[in-house]
């Protein structure tokens, strides 16, 4: 449990100050997003939708990063995104991922030394599912690497480890 108080015969109950749950907390508001960030699905801006759908839900994302030629972050799909263009009647199997996903600057991003909780409010914020982590490629003009993957999922496990340890 939390452990905040302690019993003694003949004394009564005391508080023992910061209690488990307190601690644990500060852990994790002391957390990098590199801590924790899960690695990112990836495709090319160049692949079709109807294979990003399949590799959506086989590997159960909640949006894939789109990068350009020089592996560099150019665009994100969401499952909203790939279920307006497939309602819409397309042909997805040649229709590029290029044609239907958002496109930078348009995609908030965090750097790899966001704390936790930070990253954790952008998301709620704005109603967003993830966050690409990314790194500014040097020598070049606001391109950026993808390094990671910070989401909803990831603020939900630690909020369980922090509740229910083991």
């Amino acid at each position: 449990m939390f452990h905040i108080l302690d019993a003694r015969p003949k004394v009564g109950y005391f508080y023992l100050g910061k209690g488990d749950f307190d601690l644990q907390l500060s852990a994790v508001s002391d957390l990098s997003v590199s801590d924790v960030m899960t690695l990112p699905v990836i495709a090319k801006q160049n692949d079709m939708v109807y294979d990003l759908i399949v590799r959506l839900f086989l590997e159960d994302s909640s949006s894939i990063y789109v990068l350009d030629d020089e592996d560099c972050l150019c665009g994100l799909v969401s499952r909203k995104d790939l279920l307006k263009v497939t309602m819409g009647g397309a042909d997805v199997s040649h229709l590029p991922i290029a044609a239907v996903m958002t496109r930078m600057p348009n995609i908030l991003t965090i750097e790899e030394e966001t704390l936790v909780p930070q990253a954790a409010a952008l998301l709620v914020r704005n109603k967003i599912d993830s966050l690409p982590v990314v790194r500014t490629q040097d020598g070049s003009k606001g391109k950026l690497k993808v390094l990671g993957k910070f989401s909803k999922t990831i603020v939900a496990n630690l909020f369980v480890e922090i509740t229910h340890p083991e």
